[in-house]
């Protein structure tokens, strides 16, 4: 089977390069109930919008929260209270704001098993159950993973390690019916499946599912559709790739060559519902979102993390 090359359209540029950080990086995306697109600028420094909301319709862009010594990684709406939820890798807390940005709250902090995480992606379960993606670079060729899969409970806030020594997870998305996390691997470029048992609180089997072919480019976020599609985003290229659950590669979604000077798709969201699609770009040009159609309707899990 020969993979459909599937071109994104450049819907517009959200950001530019910050003078202080020298760069932009967006990630997060996720609509909320209304259809609009909410998303983070990972680099944006003191003063900058930090989380955005876009208005598809009239691409109108809102700043959200601009204040904060905190670098925003992921974004998800809690199936519970409704907020949006932020991984905070700074600080390796995880926030929420109303969906206007407003009310900013700590829902996790501090360490987990003797160690403070660096939250990059987040999924949920439907009774508000945080499953957390630790990064934590591998120093190659010598140096032993340290990464972690991180289960915070969504009642009780209690923090409890899935998986340790992870060759530095990155996206992670619970697939449908919720017996499974697929965890991409930054350093490893691979996508592991992790089986839970029923109650979620632990990995009772697990494997490599998907080698990638990634070259000078790194498995970054990913999201899952209904059909069990995995949509896996890449730092260091812009594209994306999707897999069956099988491992069979069915698509690779690219962009157009113009603008020139953008280098990662580091994240998607597709409107619950729908096939419409939406991918983060970023790279020297600024940060752009890009649509394209999925393969299936989107879900919770395609819905940011």
């Amino acid at each position: 089977m020969t993979p459909a090359t599937i071109v994104a359209e450049p819907v517009l540029q959200v950001t530019s390069p910050h003078a202080a950080t020298g760069m932009t990086l967006l990630e997060g995306p996720t609509f909320d109930a209304q259809g609009r697109l909410h998303l983070v600028d990972v680099t944006a420094p003191e003063g900058a919008p930090k989380l955005l909301r876009i208005d598809l319709g009239t691409h109108a862009i809102t700043p959200l929260l601009t204040t904060g010594a905190v670098a925003l990684t992921s974004a998800q709406w809690g199936p519970r209270d409704g907020r949006l939820h932020l991984t905070d890798y700074a600080t390796g807390r995880i926030l929420s704001v109303t969906p206007d940005g407003e009310d900013l709250r700590v829902e996790f902090s501090g360490e987990v098993e003797g160690r403070v995480m660096r939250p990059d992606d987040l999924a949920f379960d439907e009774d508000g159950t945080m499953f957390v993606s630790d990064s934590s670079p591998t120093a190659y060729p010598g140096a032993a993973p340290k990464g972690r899969v991180v289960r915070v409970d969504g009642a009780t806030r209690r923090a409890s390690v899935l998986a340790d020594h992870q060759p530095n997870p990155n996206g992670i998305s619970l697939e449908p019916g919720g017996g499974a996390l697929w965890i991409s691997q930054l350093d490893a470029n691979r996508i592991d499946r992790l089986i839970l048992d029923p109650e979620r609180t632990r990995v009772i089997a697990g494997h490599t599912a998907i080698h990638v072919d990634g070259g000078a480019s790194q498995t970054d976020s990913n999201a899952i559709d209904a059909d069990g599609n995995i949509y896996q985003a890449f730092h260091g290229i812009p594209r994306l790739q999707v897999f069956g659950r099988h491992g069979t590669h069915r698509a690779t979604v690219v962009v157009p060559p113009e603008p020139r000077g953008l280098d990662s798709a580091t994240n998607l969201a597709i409107r619950p519902g729908t096939r419409d699609a939406y991918m983060t770009v970023s790279g020297p040009a600024g940060g752009f979102v890009h649509r394209f159609e999925a393969l299936a309707a989107g879900v919770r899990a395609t819905n940011g993390g």
